[in-house]
């Protein structure tokens, strides 16, 4: 009997093309627009969608990372948050066309899918997850920090350091950081549109209390504590920035809601920028405030930041009071959206066959990825309890910086390939716009320390096996599913 042998290197050619084939655009909607999304239910609008962005967004920078991120350029910490804001800016851009041509759950994995192929968008699909879980589990961290600044200025009386902080700081377990996440999964498992109640609810409130935070802290405004207004020259306010953006992400949470919005061709794009200029607003206000109000070495490594800001400039605790409600609220509303993302990009990257298929099961009475919503808290919540927020946040960064990168090649590739698909928004300024936005995240990315792309280039490793192993013979496109 003969054999068939196949030619010297078909089989490597068939893995590469593999690894580089796309999703067809039309294919990706068609599939969207056919199943209503596979069961999930369409009940977003606009002012859900970009309350979804802005929860996922607004508190979480001002109230956590600004004492993190004053010490690396002191008063001209301003800046670094308008530089992080420039970088967001291109990247919403690119976000806003591509959620309005590729209106589906998924963010800007599905988007990498359909213009780089299945390698990219795995690796993109790989940094969400540490954009969305790894961010959900610093903010816990942050929302402790709150906590115990609340209880100490009401009741007088803190939890032990032992159960307030994780290893490494000083602590044994960070507990609130973990029953704020379990919370949050409670929440999410009642149904999207109860959800995004409450989120826009929560959403009003933390505005409100950063308003008054603003309307305090300039009554004590001291022209004196701006100068010197450089003390690290520009590099410090470029490692601000970088430390700073981690504030700025969440406004693209609304493009994970593609599959559940009523019109996400319209409302996903409109949502996108409109919750940037608002965050973009709020936080250089905020800062501006702050630094102004005290001297800035006074501001340095809190994580309760604004709390301490108003107590030191009034001499006053109601305020500071006042200040830990916002920010528990503030806190809890970001982890709510954002592990909620977290989930919607796993139901994507599990619908494409890349992980397994417990997280693209949609419970037919509640309408919800139940299981997926159950592990990914339970995870987060272990994470949140367990790793220091300095960590926490500059990995999420780093990720972050390169999906958006990504992103700005996906508009260019998109323009190429599809002139004439169908799209809500045009990024202005094509093709200046998404390079600028490649650029800035780059100079971003290299603004961050040596142990932080050592995590992450320990983390590409693990999502390239875990592909390798898992994703790469499952995949939807090889099999045929």
């Amino acid at each position: 009997m003969g054999t068939t042998r196949s030619e010297p290197g078909t089989a490597a050619r068939t893995g590469r093309s593999q690894l580089l084939r796309l999703k067809p655009v039309d294919a990706i909607v068609a599939q969207h627009e056919e199943t209503g999304g596979h069961g999930l239910r369409r009940s977003m609008g606009l002012w859900q969608l970009t309350a979804l962005s802005i929860g996922a967004t607004l508190g979480t920078g001002i109230f956590v990372i600004l004492g993190e991120a004053v010490p690396l350029a002191g008063p001209a910490v301003v800046l670094g948050f308008v530089l992080a804001a420039v970088t967001a800016l291109f990247s919403a851009l690119s976000y806003a066309e591509l959620a309005g041509s590729i209106p589906v759950s998924g963010s800007s994995y599905s988007y990498t899918y359909a213009t780089m192929g299945e390698l990219v968008a795995w690796v993109c699909g790989w940094c969400l997850m540490l954009e969305y879980g790894v961010s959900v589990a610093a903010v816990a961290v942050g929302w402790g920090a709150y906590i115990d600044d609340l209880a100490a200025n009401t009741v007088g009386a803190v939890l032990p350091a032992a159960l307030s902080a994780p290893p490494g700081d000083g602590g044994v377990v960070n507990v609130p950081a973990i029953v704020v996440v379990l919370l949050a999964m409670v929440l999410l498992l009642r149904g999207t549109s109860e959800s995004a109640r409450v989120n826009a609810a929560m959403v009003v409130l933390k505005v409100g209390v950063l308003l008054f935070f603003c309307v305090v802290a300039f009554t004590a405004f001291r022209a004196g504590n701006l100068a010197p207004f450089l003390p690290m020259g520009v590099a410090g306010v470029t490692a601000a920035a970088s430390q700073a953006f981690f504030s700025y992400i969440g406004f693209d949470a609304a493009s994970t809601a593609g599959d559940e919005a009523r019109d996400a061709r319209r409302d996903l794009p409109r949502a996108i920028m409109l919750s940037l200029l608002v965050v973009t607003v709020v936080y250089c206000l905020v800062a501006l405030a702050a630094v102004g109000a005290v001297p800035w070495p006074q501001i340095s490594g809190s994580e309760a930041a604004l709390a301490d800001v108003l107590s030191l400039a009034t001499g006053q605790t109601w305020t500071a009071v006042l200040l830990s409600i916002g920010a528990v609220i503030a806190i809890a509303s970001v982890v709510l959206t954002v592990l909620y993302g977290q989930t919607r990009i796993l139901y994507a990257m599990s619908r494409d066959g890349l992980v397994p298929p417990v997280f693209s099961k949609v419970s037919a009475r509640r309408r919800i990825p139940v299981a997926n919503t159950v592990i990914v808290g339970v995870l987060i919540a272990l994470l949140a309890g367990l790793i220091p927020l300095g960590e926490l946040a500059n990995a999420t960064s780093i990720g972050t910086l390169f999906a958006f990168a990504l992103v700005n090649v996906g508009v260019v590739l998109l323009r190429r390939t599809r002139p004439d698909l169908p799209r809500t928004f045009r990024t202005p300024l094509y093709p200046i716009t998404p390079v600028l936005g490649v650029l800035f995240c780059v100079l971003l990315m290299f603004g961050l320390g040596a142990s932080t792309w050592v995590v992450f280039v320990g983390w590409m490793l693990l999502g390239l096996a875990v592909y390798s192993g898992y994703g790469y013979r499952r995949s939807a496109l090889r099999t045929g599913a």
